[in-house]
Parts: structure tokens; sequence; C-alpha cells
């Protein structure tokens, strides 16, 4: 299984994604956010960060980095891209994903560990996890606020594109559980074919014991059970 991982001006997080993936056996590459040739990787990850300073708004100036291009192209032909934090701004400006992140509700940066409900497990990341589960992960974002018009929410609520759902540890909704005031408390979307996945906690950062949660491993092992290339 052969990983890319796109670096841009400001990404910091794409070690940490790096390692995650490394750890489930792919063989990872770093792409530079100036390179066009994407042949031969069976999936993309976009990491969090701070792109280009976050200038504009979060994303808005990496979507129209030379690599985008290719990522949506790749994506178009059903290829599994993965998007976190800064990852996920950058797939909603490039309009692989609906709707728009903005300022948390707290006007704050929020930095914790939080509480998500698996929405749905038949994408190519969330495989490996049980409908209903609640994994602990933390989040790192001061816009990650998930705002959809009225319309759109009731699509993808019918379309079952919630993917993740910030909840309380015992999974309930609440407005203490949403962190950032995103709508419908939606943490994780999906696109149509589900082949796209953007969200704002960090299963990266969720992979080892002594870091507080294994939670985020089964983001990495459903992407290498769905390639079918990693025996695990």
């Amino acid at each position: 299984m052969r990983v890319g991982v796109v670096t841009f001006p400001g990404s910091n997080c794409d070690y940490d994604l790096y390692k995650a993936a490394q750890q489930i056996g792919a063989k990872v590459e770093f792409i530079w956010h100036r390179q066009k040739n994407l042949d031969g990787y069976d999936a993309l990850m976009l990491p969090g960060g701070f792109s280009y300073g976050d200038y504009l708004r979060a994303g808005a100036i990496a979507r129209i980095s030379p690599v985008m291009e290719d990522i949506i192209g790749f994506a178009e032909n059903g290829g599994p891209v993965l998007g976190i934090c800064n990852g996920f701004q950058i797939l909603c400006e490039a309009g692989l994903l609906p709707g728009s992140l903005v300022r948390n509700a707290s006007l704050r940066f929020e930095s914790k560990d939080i509480h998500v409900l698996v929405e749905q497990t038949d994408t190519p990341f969330t495989s490996e996890y049980q409908k209903g589960q609640i994994l602990r992960m933390p989040i790192a974002h001061g816009e990650g606020n998930y705002e959809a018009d009225d319309q759109l929410l009731e699509e993808l609520e019918a379309e079952g594109r919630v993917v993740f759902r910030y909840v309380s540890s015992d999974g309930e909704l609440s407005e203490e559980a949403n962190p950032n005031g995103s709508k419908n408390s939606i943490a994780g979307l999906s696109n149509k074919s589900g082949n796209v996945l953007g969200m704002m906690p960090h299963p990266e950062r969720a992979m080892e014991e002594i870091l507080g949660s294994i939670d985020g491993v089964g983001v990495f092992l459903s992407l290498a059970t769905n390639l079918s290339t990693v025996v695990l």
C-alpha cells in the first residue's frame, strides 16, 4: 500500500500522519505541494496545520496549490482521500466536500480530547469500527465550526454522509460535547461516493496508549483492509 502525505507550507501534522500510516505497514511518501504527478499512489492524505498561515481563510490558498488538480482527479476517479483538520478545510475549499469550516463558536483555539460517535462504517476509513462506537481523539483548531445551510444538512443526513459526530463520553449529543459549534455536531463527513473523508479530530494522534488513546488506529487499519494490500 503506497500512501502519499501532502505537505503544504505551514503543515505541521504531516510527520504524525506519515508515522500513523507507516505504523500499519504502508509505504509512505511525502508529496510537496508543487508536485504534479500522483501516479502510483493507493491513497492520499492531507494533514493538519496552518497551510499558508491560514491567510484569507483556512485552506483557501492551499486549494490553488499545483498538487490540488491531481488530488481532485484522484478523488474523482475513486481514490481514497483523507483530510484531517486543515486537510478537511482544504477539501471543503476545493469542493471535494460540501460546506465550510469557520471560526469556533467560542472564538478560541480549542485543543483537548473529545469524543465522537461513529455514524458510518461503509467508508474506506471506518470499516474497522462498529456503528455507534464512541472514540476518544484530540482536536486542535481555531476554525473547526462546520457550517452548511439547512438544505445541505438535510441532504447530508439523508444520504448518510455524516461519518463522525461530536458526543459526550456516554454518547449523548449536547452543546457541551460540541467543541466548536458545528451544525448537527458534525465532526467528519464524506463525499457522495464515500472515498473522500474530512474530519476535524486527529486520529494520527491517537495511535498509542502512551498518547492517551488508540482509537485512531481504526482509521488506518480500515484503509489497509479496504485496499487489500497489507496483511495485518
